[in-house]
């Protein structure tokens, strides 16, 4: 045990407080975290209800919690929530307005640039919304039109997707540092009418204009009216193409018009909002329809009972707009707390950038990945050392496993008293399956529990429910904000396909995990990359967690090679500078794995590379190299924020012989 909540924080925290009122409520009582999730699993309706209310959600709830279509063989993927409910995003988003106008909304930093520093009040960010919904309405913008972002994360992306959402218009995002192909692979599927861009971002020092790649996409993204241009970066404005025909600056269509009271244009519960996009490293990307009242609801469940956000805390992600964290971290608006966004490297001019930020706007949840806090330890950081990070109540870490060593590294360097939470979930859901929460005590290399509300079980390769054994990651329920489903899927075939094939009525996620004793999850990586080498299934996060802390090696990334009639390990490194992969090196590493995990998991080649490849959120693409090594196409190699790295992985002598 890492950590242990206080008595006092345990009392003082949002989670005890609904404990408390549900205790009275449904005249039962509750003593830890364990008994409320098996009753918000139990009492499934009973328990979304009470959170409606418990939270303070602005909207007609309606008579009815869930509806079922009669007959139907998967009530867990079939049931609807809340169907006669009338509720609008945005006005839940900037209810806290009314009661603090003064106080900050939103705080942005910029990398390098102290003096870009920005702070907008409740008030500043209504104006704001108000002022570009109507800009938005006259432009023909109504409900069911889709409204999309190519935008660094800035406070103008928060405006445009809460004025999209107050008209019941549907927001997709992507980041700047896509492609141009990557972008009309996506948008082209789900067809803006309206497109809001940055002229330009920067990153690692370096200013980079978006102006071409926006011109060149607009060639193909026909359906697009308006390009709303944000003069972030002070590029060149354009002066020929479709991006000068259609363009609208960001300023002038605000200054249009004149602040007011909004009109929220109410909606149903399950009216599209958000449009996520599947990584694409299989294939095309999936445009996954995540809905108004889900995405509302369950982001208050996250924030409110498993991160303790109150009002006026300070919640900060470090997050681009082409990953769902970024929609995450914008629903802190609905528990009354403060976004501090930040636009950049995380390592420009060093890895103190972001430490220097929590310290100045004294920001109590801070959320990263795993591979920056892996990187932190690496470069010898000691946060704890050089800031004061007294606010710091809670860390959160995503997008890859967390390895028990991290956990070690954060209460030796971070802070010793700070509740790290490793979540999991994913865009599917745009939410967890895997949470914390202020009641339990931090494990090491573990989450701290199944999310609320949620079925989450581990099957065997039977499809039974197993403890302490590794396993597939399914909920066995249904939940609020399950996808709508995908764009343009007739039927709902390709949404059926992937996620509730694999079991009846079961959603199948991918992972491949192990539920413990006390309630945690540890994950060993997704399941369709896992190694089977003579038929026994391994998480390649166990390899990662020997290889990588090692001072010789910068990342890795390890896949499974048909041979033989049967599959063998094949480790890739990336050397620190200065190393040379040789007997030696090649040795401890297979020694440092076969001790602390098995025969079974020891490498039968360890080749070294230079660049280790990603997607664009930073999630490493095992199937995309396994493709590689076995001589078949990368289906979207777009997705990918280094896509040349793959090269070094064609062809090598050593695994042709």
């Amino acid at each position: 045990m890492l950590w242990q909540p206080t008595k006092d924080s345990i009392h003082d925290s949002l989670l005890y407080q609904f404990m408390v009122d549900l205790s009275e409520q449904e005249d039962t009582l509750f003593h830890d975290y364990q008994q409320l999730h098996h009753w918000s699993v139990t009492h499934s309706e009973q328990f979304w209800d009470r959170l409606w209310d418990f939270c303070g959600v602005i909207g007609d709830k309606g008579s009815r919690v869930t509806d079922c279509p009669p007959g139907s063989a998967e009530p867990a993927k079939d049931t609807r929530w809340f169907p006669d409910a009338r509720l609008n995003f945005a006005e839940n988003l900037l209810a806290y307005a009314k009661q603090a106008p003064e106080a900050a909304a939103i705080v942005f930093h910029c990398e390098g640039q102290a003096e870009r520093r920005q702070q907008l009040s409740w008030q500043n960010l209504y104006d704001q919304v108000s002022q570009l919904s109507q800009y938005l309405r006259q432009q023909g913008i109504s409900q069911g039109d889709v409204v999309a972002g190519y935008l660094p994360n800035l406070p103008q992306t928060i405006i445009a997707m809460l004025a999209t959402s107050t008209i019941g218009a549907i927001w997709t995002s992507t980041s700047p540092d896509f492609g141009v192909d990557s972008v009309v692979e996506r948008f082209g599927q789900t067809c803006p009418k309206l497109l809001f861009a940055a002229d330009g971002y920067f990153y690692n020092g370096k200013s980079h204009s978006c102006i071409e790649k926006v011109n060149a996409m607009l060639t193909e993204l026909h359906s697009v009216e308006k390009v709303v241009l944000i003069p972030f970066a002070g590029m060149t404005p354009p002066t020929a193409g479709p991006l000068s025909e259609r363009c609208q600056y960001w300023d002038d269509a605000l200054s249009a018009y004149q602040p007011s009271v909004i009109q929220f244009e109410p909606v149903e519960f399950n009216h599209p909002l958000y449009i996520l996009y599947s990584s694409g490293t299989t294939g095309k990307p999936k445009c996954i329809v995540h809905s108004v009242g889900g995405m509302l609801l369950n982001h208050l469940k996250e924030h409110m009972l498993h991160s303790n956000v109150n009002k006026g805390d300070r919640l900060f992600y470090f997050t681009t707009c082409g990953w769902m964290m970024w929609n995450w971290m914008a629903s802190g608006l609905a528990a009354g707390a403060t976004l501090i966004l930040y636009e950049g490297s995380p390592f420009y001019p060093d890895g103190n950038v972001l430490w220097d930020m929590a310290a100045q706007e004294n920001v109590t949840l801070f959320g990263t990945s795993a591979k920056y806090l892996e990187a932190l330890e690496k470069k010898g950081y000691q946060p704890n050392q050089t800031h004061r990070l007294a606010s710091l109540r809670t860390l959160c870490s995503t997008g890859s496993v967390l390895a028990p060593e991290q956990f070690d590294y954060v209460y030796h360097s971070v802070k010793s008293d700070v509740q790290l939470a490793s979540i999991s979930g994913g865009t599917d859901i745009c939410g967890c399956f895997a949470i914390g929460n202020p009641l339990s005590p931090v494990y090491r290399g573990e989450c701290q529990g199944r999310a609320l509300g949620m079925d989450v079980q581990v099957y065997d390769d039977n499809g039974k429910p197993v403890i302490d054994a590794q396993g597939e990651l399914v909920c066995c329920n249904s939940f609020p904000h399950q996808p709508v489903g995908f764009w343009n899927d007739e039927g709902g075939k390709r949404y059926h396909s992937a996620y509730w094939e694999m079991y009846p009525n079961t959603w199948h996620h991918g992972d491949f995990v192990q539920l413990t004793r006390h309630g945690g999850l540890v994950f060993f990586g997704r399941s369709d990359a896992v190694l089977n080498p003579g038929g026994v299934r391994i998480g390649t996060a166990e390899i990662y967690r020997q290889v990588n802390p090692m001072d010789e090696i910068i990342d890795s990334i390890v896949i499974g090679q048909n041979w033989q009639n049967d599959v063998r390990v094949v480790l890739f490194v990336q050397l620190a500078e200065g190393q040379q992969l040789d007997d030696t090196l090649q040795a401890r590493i297979r020694q440092r794995i076969k001790e602390h995990c098995s025969p079974r998991h020891v490498p039968a080649v360890i080749l070294s590379v230079t660049d280790i490849p990603r997607t664009k959120s930073g999630k490493l693409v095992e199937l995309a190299v396994r493709n590689v090594v076995h001589q078949q196409p990368v289906k979207n190699v777009g997705a990918l924020a280094n896509p040349e790295a793959l090269e070094q992985y064609k062809n090598r002598p050593e695994l042709l012989s």
